[in-house]
């Protein structure tokens, strides 16, 4: 039996004083209005209505099963009220994970415009490398770069990205400046350890794919620390151009190889699931696509 249903009916019974007024009232027959409250009398097992030609009045239990039925009925409708006002409007926390070095090259005055738009939003950020999962520990949203596993998960795509080598000029006076991709054998090539093709350096160039494997002495999980490495002279780097163009920009890094990058690294917003997408999720989303691609928002 549908429980709630069942003490709607009897809710209406009991305000409208018969089974008639309140059949009409739900627009269903005497009949069943009759029967939905005799299925909750036999569902508690107690009479809740004692029933004569004349009258109907509430039983000790009956009148205290009204009076949380009511209750629980007001809760039920505040309850579906507030979930329909939150997908209407963007409130409430919005959990996300995010690259470390995105989040802080990419996304952080983004994220400040977002939150000073939506003020009933509260933004709780991760910013790991890791690969999370996003229904297991309690994430609504995931930004992720690269090529994405078969999942699930809903993809929206906010751009793209590629990665590029680079060096200090210091560095490349020691060492000398690489020609060709098979020169970098003779590098101290930084490796960052996540990448899906372990240390090998893959590079889209005029012949198309050459692969190049890391032989420094640093291994990071995480692009900033490696860029680091690299302003102290310790090596080549590969990595997004979002992570080392202020400092090409400030003449602190120089390219090599500009024939040669990564291939395109996607730079995706991943959620659970596209129905009953809450506004808080959408918005963000909505709102990094329009500020990432440089429209007006």
């Amino acid at each position: 039996m549908d429980i709630v249903a069942s003490m709607k009916v009897f809710i209406a019974v009991v305000d409208g004083g018969s089974f008639s007024g309140a059949a009409e009232r739900l627009g269903m027959s005497r009949a069943m209005a009759s029967k939905y409250v005799s299925s909750l009398e036999d569902h508690l097992g107690t009479r809740l209505l004692n029933r004569t030609t004349r009258r109907l009045s509430l039983t000790e239990p009956g009148s205290v099963f009204y009076e949380r039925s009511v209750q629980i009925i007001a809760d039920i409708s505040e309850a579906e009220q507030v979930a329909g006002h939150m997908v209407a409007e963007p409130r409430g926390v919005l959990k996300i994970t995010m690259p470390l070095s995105y989040g802080l090259h990419r996304l952080g005055p983004v994220i400040a415009q977002y939150a000073g738009r939506y003020t009933k939003v509260k933004l709780d950020l991760s910013l790991s490398d890791r690969k999370v999962d996003l229904v297991e520990e309690g994430f609504d949203l995931a930004i992720r770069i690269g090529r994405l596993p078969e999942s699930g998960l809903i993809a929206r795509k906010l751009g793209a990205e590629r990665s590029i080598i680079v060096g200090t000029s210091a560095y490349l006076k020691r060492h000398g400046v690489p020609q060709a991709p098979a020169d970098l054998a003779n590098h101290l090539c930084l490796g960052y350890s996540l990448t899906g093709t372990g240390e090998e350096w893959r590079l889209q160039g005029p012949e198309g794919l050459v692969t190049v494997r890391s032989s420094g002495a640093i291994k990071a999980d995480n692009g900033d620390i490696l860029l680091r490495a690299a302003l102290s002279d310790a090596g080549l780097i590969f990595q997004p151009r979002f992570i080392v163009e202020d400092d090409i920009r400030a003449e602190k890094l120089v390219q090599v190889l500009p024939d040669y990058s990564s291939e395109e690294l996607g730079i995706y917003a991943v959620y659970p699931s596209r129905k009953h997408l809450s506004a808080k999720v959408r918005t963000f989303v909505d709102f990094l696509v329009t500020r990432l691609s440089g429209q007006p928002s």
